[in-house]
């Protein structure tokens, strides 16, 4: 009876004064924790994967990475914390205290109280070893782990910035965003080279199809962008296209991302020309403002001297020449731009790239168009496009940009292939 009159005391004073509980544990990722500038003991749980152990005698040390940042975390443990299944590529969750490091690397380490593995991982079979720079063309035969490197995961987190600045740059010049389909029934580039959509299981009758018309995967969004300039003024789009091509050469994807705008309102190139230069220096200031320790790795790893070539595009206007002069600058390799008008289009080529912006002028005089339809024999199913013009038609004009060539020109990314999560071509749709 006594002991249980002492409980209910000790109850009743905890319940009118705070009793003293465990500290909280928050989740952090490592981006956050190495970006403390005066820790002082917070208990933190970070959570990644190991790039890698240093056990000594008394003192463990793990560098662990959640894929937030190029940097990795340093954890100081005890080594009775030690364990065999603690190795490169294994999955962590670990809970101790953030403190101010004694080491010059980094500001900030994590004092372990306490490791558990998520997923060990065996470093003998796993294909990505530890201290080994391996060649993108190596980790291409592994697209499910290449992410896992510093090379990848520095690429794929520009691609992500790069990304969130494109869509930003359109938002704050007053642009409406488009979801343009994917499916459609229009060739858009008129190269033929289309993948044709069809249903895995069969019709009822043998003269049907399931849009009642042929549908192909998206090489672009201009007709679709162009219906809406003639409402909003400024759209753009931004998602997958597709090109049915024989190729396997490092500039060529049979599935890659574009980024298209149509603008109202516009009678000449020059006006196209600056919203291209505007999108492509903001976007790239965004990324070197943001993600800097990533491109300096490929800068220094992947492409020796690209850093200068960008620096000099960021700090020069785009050229206007003839596209004769921009072959030859092409073949010297040069520095600069060339943007090569042809007609009322403009192409903006880069060295070691090729086409990066593709614009132009669109035809809006009705009787220009209705003749070449009828030429054409494709009246009937372009009688959309010609009420386009007959219907409160505008000058317009619109360009679309590669985005994984964009990649490749900032980064200095020689194959078109290694800027993409899951490269799509000729013979291969790994995943």
């Amino acid at each position: 009876m006594l002991g249980a009159r002492r409980l209910l005391g000790a109850l009743r004073l905890c319940s009118s004064v705070s009793c003293p509980r465990p500290r909280a544990s928050a989740k952090m990722r490592v981006r956050d924790a190495l970006r403390v500038q005066d820790a002082s003991g917070e208990c933190v749980t970070v959570q990644g994967w190991i790039r890698s152990v240093r056990s000594q005698k008394e003192v463990l040390f793990l560098h662990v990475n959640d894929g937030s940042s190029l940097e990795s975390l340093q954890i100081v443990a005890d080594s009775s914390l030690d364990s065999r299944e603690l190795t490169f590529g294994s999955s962590v969750q670990v809970q101790g205290q953030l403190v101010k490091s004694q080491s010059k690397r980094q500001n900030v380490e994590l004092k372990a109280e306490k490791i558990e593995v998520i997923g060990d991982c065996e470093a003998k079979a796993f294909p990505i070893k530890y201290k080994e720079r391996h060649p993108l063309e190596y980790l291409r035969q592994y697209p499910h782990l290449r992410c896992r490197t510093n090379a990848l995961g520095s690429i794929l987190r520009v691609r992500s910035e790069a990304t969130a600045a494109i869509h930003s740059y359109f938002k704050d010049n007053g642009f409406v965003h488009i979801h343009t389909p994917v499916l459609t029934s229009n060739d858009c580039e008129g190269a033929g080279e289309l993948f044709q959509v069809e249903p895995s299981s069969k019709i009822k009758g043998p003269e049907e199809s399931f849009f009642d018309v042929p549908a192909f995967l998206t090489v672009s969004g201009q007709l679709h962008l162009e219906v809406m300039s003639g409402a909003f003024t400024q759209v753009f789009t931004f998602g997958p296209t597709f090109r049915a091509e024989n190729s396997q050469s490092r500039r060529h994807l049979a599935e890659f991302y574009m980024v298209e705008a149509e603008i109202s309102f516009v009678e000449s190139l020059q006006d196209l020309m600056q919203v291209m230069e505007e999108l492509f220096k903001a976007t790239t200031e965004m990324v070197l403002s943001h993600c800097p320790e990533d491109v300096e790795l490929c800068h220094q790893f992947i492409a020796a001297g690209q850093k200068g070539r960008l620096e000099h595009m960021l700090k020069n206007n785009f050229l206007i020449i003839s596209y004769t002069e921009a072959i030859e600058i092409l073949k010297q390799a040069s520095q600069n731009f060339a943007f090569t008008p042809k007609v009322a289009a403009i192409d903006l080529l880069v060295p070691g790239v090729g086409e990066l912006f593709g614009g132009s002028l669109r035809e809006e005089r009705y009787h220009v168009l209705e003749q070449r339809l009828a030429r054409s024999g494709l009246t009937k199913a372009y009688q959309w496009y010609l009420d386009l013009r007959k219907f409160g038609s505008v000058p317009h004009g619109g360009f679309g940009m590669g985005f994984e060539r964009y990649l490749q020109c900032i980064l200095g990314v020689d194959n078109i292939k290694d800027v993409i999560p899951f490269p799509r071509f000729t013979h291969s749709c790994l995943l």
